[in-house]
Formats: C-alpha cells, structure tokens, sequence
C-alpha cells in the first residue's frame, strides 16, 4: 500500500491512492470528472477508509490531500489528449494505450499528468509514489513497467529539473 517515512505526504499518497480509483471510475463508469468530485466531497470522506493488507490485517489510510485529489482528478480528464500522446510515446510498438488495463492506464496518466503539469513535485518522488501504487494493485511486472515508463517519460517533462540535480 502507499507508505511514506515522512509522514507530510501520506495525505499526498492516500490523494493520489484516491485520484487512481476515481479516474478508474471516471473511464469505467463513464461519469464526469465534477460528479466524482462531488461524490468524494459528500460521502466517501466523511467515514475513513480501511485497507485490508496481504495479511488480512486492516489499516486505516491516512485522509487524502484534497487538493492534490483534486488537482490530479480535473487535470488527467482535462489534459487526457496530451497525457496519451506522451504515453503513447513512450510505450513499444505492441502496447498501446487503449490495451493496457483501466487501473495500469490510470496509474499512468495521474503520474504523466503530474510529471508534465505539476512541476513542484520532484520527479523521483512521482516516479516512486507511481511505481508504490501500482504495488497496491499488482504483484507482478506491471511496477516494473510503471518505473520504466515514467523514467522514460520524464525525461522530456523535467529536462532543466534534471540538469540542476
């Protein structure tokens, strides 16, 4: 599950945690993105959420940053076109965007989304915070397949970033 040591952005990784299975349910479910909004606002943060580990032992999360839900929830939907033509960029030739799986292509359009139009946020934390909640999801390659696509794509998002590091 999403973890951080420094425990100022675990309300940063429970909203980006949050943002994931709202841009899922925004693809599946066909809603708009304000109804969504709406539907955190009113009634899924008023109970804290509880998160049952590989142990069947329940862990309540952390209430998520509501900006950084917010701001990732509007802007994936609202820059989708740019966020997939970078994907697409960075995927092979036998991947494409539409053939990945809803959560996988989620996880990645939140950190491509972050990557290219939140600049505050360092690129080795989005890469790490990504590559965590695609562990909350899968147990196989796909982590390996978040770290290796948003490397890639990073580098063009944060070429002056890079170069004062």
């Amino acid at each position: 599950m999403v973890r951080s040591k420094n425990k100022n952005h675990r309300p940063t990784s429970s909203a980006r945690l949050t943002a994931i299975q709202a841009l899922y349910e925004i693809e599946i479910g066909g809603s708009k993105y304000e109804s969504i909004l709406l539907d955190f606002k009113e009634g899924r943060w008023l109970a804290p959420s509880l998160f049952i580990d590989e142990k069947g032992d329940g862990i309540q999360l952390v209430a998520p940053d509501k900006k950084k839900f917010n701001e990732i929830v509007s802007g994936v939907p609202e820059n989708i076109e740019k966020i997939d033509n970078i994907l697409s960029g960075a995927l092979t030739k036998e991947r494409e965007i539409k053939d990945l799986e809803v959560i996988l292509r989620s996880i990645l359009r939140a950190g491509t989304f972050e990557l290219f139009f939140l600049s505050s946020v360092p690129v080795r934390v989005i890469i790490d915070e990504y590559v965590e909640l695609a562990r909350a999801f899968y147990s196989e390659k796909e982590p390996y397949f978040v770290n290796a696509i948003m490397d890639n794509i990073s580098k063009s998002a944060r070429n002056q970033e890079s170069k004062l590091q």
